[in-house]
């Protein structure tokens, strides 16, 4: 199987990259310029399989340029792992601007532009997958804590919603939650570790391989509610 992974520099993207090696796929894996230091090592590792590229998927020039650079291959899968979070004692009340449009356009504009720009390389019965949250449940969300952050899933959710709709083939679409994982970025009180979600996360996406449609799922293949 081969794999485009958007976003694999550290944290749950990193690991995603190692898992899928140690399954045996053939990874082109991103991180921003400056940031792919460990995947680089991990290439020494994986000198056959794993083959790492640069791009900031927030400045659009970045991802058209890295789409002439891969060519015309096709792929068996693209996944787009990208977030970001404000602070999380901030509320819609005392937000920045320029805050709220950081986390919008990195955790939901961006994630759409590259699906929309790299969706002709992937096969016609191939896997779209991107990076969401349990946050970004309308349903699930019973105590506001966190907003601005479970906004911007919310509106990622919508927009992958949206591209089904206009998108109806025989692809497999899917919406992952990947639950509170112990990583920079959920801190150390993190109900899981990477270890306890990534390799799940991976085997719902296998399960769901050649299931058309959209589907939001956690990592252990549980439905989450819209």
């Amino acid at each position: 199987m081969k794999i485009l992974l958007i976003g694999a520099s550290r944290g749950l993207g990193y690991a995603l990259a190692e898992n899928m090696l140690q399954r045996g796929y053939q990874v082109v894996a991103t991180g921003r310029a400056h940031s792919t230091g460990k995947l680089e090592q991990l290439a020494i590792r994986y000198p056959q399989q794993l083959t790492v590229e640069s791009v900031d998927i927030t400045e659009p020039q970045q991802v058209n340029a890295l789409h002439q650079r891969l060519g015309n291959g096709q792929f068996d899968m693209l996944f787009v792992n990208a977030g970001v979070k404000n602070d999380d004692r901030e509320t819609i009340a005392d937000v920045s601007t320029d805050e709220f449009i950081r986390v919008m356009v990195t955790n939901a504009l961006s994630p759409l532009r590259v699906i929309e720009t790299f969706k002709d390389r992937v096969t016609s019965q191939g896997t779209i997958a991107v990076m969401s949250s349990g946050q970004g449940s309308i349903t699930n969300n019973t105590n506001g804590n966190y907003e601005v952050y479970r906004g911007s899933k919310a509106a990622l959710n919508m927009f992958m919603r949206s591209f089904a709709a206009r998108n109806p083939d025989g692809r497999t679409l899917l919406l992952m939650a990947p639950g509170w994982v112990q990583t920079d970025m959920g801190g150390p009180e993190a109900r899981l570790t990477i270890d306890e979600s990534i390799p799940n996360l991976l085997n719902t996406i296998e399960t769901y391989v050649g299931r058309t449609g959209l589907h939001y799922l956690d990592y252990l293949g549980r439905v989450v509610p819209w």
